[in-house]
């Protein structure tokens, strides 16, 4: 059996359940952008000598694989969803005050690009972020999934963020946007 099954050469994909779509449809643009997501994780994992964090990655990856299923399984199908539950999102929002409680850690606007491992989480944290709207563009057009799934997209582009911040903290590199005398608001809640 080979991966290249040549069904998809017209235009279409299978879902979960084996209904078949265009790969154009709302439904495949939201999953696949949490593969990209998944993929992009995976790189910044890879560099990362942050075991803690790298640790953190791996487990937010594995959910991501469920979050991709939810997105991939229609209503209609065969199949049931992975359960996406509050508790999934409970964890990274106790990651995220984990992570701000650390003392000194940047509280104010980032400039990605200051260290090579940090840079790789913003990167990641973009794409996570269009991963939710293509999750939220899904739902606003009839298109039904656990709304746990874009609670845990939403959280995760902080706590993205927030291991950026961490990695260059621990590295004592300073990727302040801002000079230290300026005022203004902090935080730039990761977009």
């Amino acid at each position: 059996m080979s991966i290249a099954t040549k069904r998809g050469d017209g235009g279409q994909t299978g879902l979960a359940g084996g209904i078949r779509v265009s790969k154009s449809d709302l439904r495949v643009e939201s999953y696949g952008s949490v593969d990209e997501l998944n993929t992009f994780l995976g790189f910044a994992r890879s560099i990362c000598q942050d075991k803690e964090i790298a640790t953190w990655t791996e487990e937010i990856q594995r959910t991501l694989f469920r979050i991709g299923s939810a997105l991939a399984t229609p209503p209609e199908s065969a199949k049931k969803p992975p359960v996406i539950t509050t508790e999934d999102v409970d964890k990274l929002t106790d990651l995220v005050h984990t992570i701000e409680a650390t003392e000194g850690i940047l509280s104010d606007w980032s400039l990605p690009g200051a260290h090579t491992e940090s840079a790789a989480y913003e990167v990641a944290r973009t794409v996570c972020r269009r991963a939710e709207r293509a999750a939220v563009r899904f739902v606003e057009h009839g298109g039904v999934v656990q709304p746990e799934v874009v609670m845990y997209l939403n959280r995760l582009s902080d706590v993205i963020w927030l291991f950026g911040r961490l990695i260059e903290h621990r590295a004592g590199v300073v990727s302040r946007l801002r000079e230290e005398t300026k005022g203004g608001p902090k935080w730039s809640r990761a977009w």
